[in-house]
């Protein structure tokens, strides 16, 4: 177990360095995010959003939040116990609650509910940065996930 926020924080960092280049969506949409802090539990990121994150009407796609939702709930728990692998997703759920725009940044706290051996629990929320701080909710969400399910999809019989 993890002794002090600096070393969650670290561990964090990696997981992100090496996930991104793994993940065609997380590199595509994540490639800006920077970690702020991590402790058990808890992860605070932001992330400034560009073209790539804005949709036909000038805010951020729906899409887009329900992949940082996905990204932080797996972070937040990888916080818990300096894991690797946080498991597999069985359910993401977001609220779309107002917008940010081109050029605005988003700080993403996602937190690990409970964490067990069957299953985990999250809770993250993104909200639009305003005068350095986190201001009106974007959007949040809960992700629940398997999380001593390891291995690829293709090989847990998932997709093709």
């Amino acid at each position: 177990m993890a002794t002090n926020d600096e070393e969650i924080r670290q561990h964090i960092e990696k997981l992100v360095a090496e996930q991104l280049p793994n993940s065609a969506i997380y590199n595509f949409l994540l490639s800006g995010v920077r970690i702020e802090s991590a402790a058990r539990g808890t992860v605070r990121a932001r992330l400034a959003l560009t073209q790539n994150h804005i949709n036909s009407r000038g805010g951020i796609h729906g899409s887009v939040s329900a992949t940082i939702v996905d990204w932080a709930g797996g972070m937040a728990i990888a916080t818990w116990d300096l894991r690797e692998k946080t498991g597999v997703s069985v359910d993401i759920h977001v609220r779309y609650l107002s917008s940010a725009g081109l050029g605005d940044e988003v700080e993403i706290e996602g937190t690990a509910e409970k964490v067990g051996s069957a299953v985990a629990f999250t809770r993250v929320v993104i909200s639009k940065v305003v005068d350095g701080v986190a201001g009106p909710v974007v959007a949040s969400g809960t992700h629940t996930k398997l999380p001593e399910v390891q291995g690829s999809y293709s090989e847990l019989g998932f997709g093709h």
